[in-house]
């Protein structure tokens, strides 16, 4: 699809002074994953494959109060490029539905098949040994404290993930297994969260 070529060479402009953890890389690894998870689901490809290379087209550092708008902001600036790029009135409302939809910040249960597979895609890539990294690589570009060396592991506090990067395991990547959409994302997702529990049980012996 040349549409696809264009979008990502348009992304990749946008995205060159986002951080590593959503940088272009993170967006061409959401867009393998999508590209995974549509062969196992009855969804239109080219629609998931383009919300996958514009979800996060604006994206704010965690740090940053507006991040929680990257989102909303990214879907407003998709739709704009997919009017440019002559995409009908239900591709983009399907598109952007699903890139306004698919933080986990938002708590929301995308309502097509296409916001579920981006959903997955993202989420996945918060999980495994990649998850891992870009866990860390937010953390120190906020500036914060590898763990809170009183109870590194939470098991007598709430996490809390502004302060302390490893609580960001316990307040999010933990949980995300269960809430994968899609079949075949939940079994991805239970094999990288494999991952990250083993890199915990690693660590405890470590520290």
């Amino acid at each position: 699809m040349k549409i696809i070529e264009l979008l990502k060479k348009e992304t990749e402009r946008l995205t060159a002074k986002n951080d590593a953890a959503h940088d272009f890389e993170h967006i061409m690894r959401v867009y393998r994953n999508a590209k995974k998870i549509c062969k196992n689901e009855k969804a239109n490809p080219k629609l998931v494959l383009c919300a996958a290379l514009l979800h996060d087209i604006v994206s704010f550092p965690k740090s940053d109060k507006r991040s929680k708008t990257s989102s909303k902001k990214s879907s407003i600036l998709a739709e704009k490029i997919l009017k440019k790029h002559n995409f009908s009135k239900n591709e983009i409302q399907i598109i952007c539905n699903a890139i306004l939809d698919h933080s986990f910040s938002k708590n929301k249960t995308p309502k097509t098949i296409e916001g579920k597979i981006l959903q997955d895609a993202d989420r996945l890539d918060a999980i495994g040994a990649i998850g891992i990294a870009r866990a860390f690589a937010v953390g120190g570009h906020a500036n914060r404290s590898f763990y809170n060396a009183l109870d590194p592991f939470c098991t007598k506090r709430s996490p809390n993930d502004k302060k302390w990067t490893l609580d960001h395991f316990f307040r999010k990547l933990l949980l995300l297994e269960k809430l994968m959409n899609t079949k075949s994302a939940k079994i991805e997702a239970k094999k990288r969260t494999r991952v990250i529990r083993n890199y915990l049980n690693d660590l405890k012996r470590e520290i």
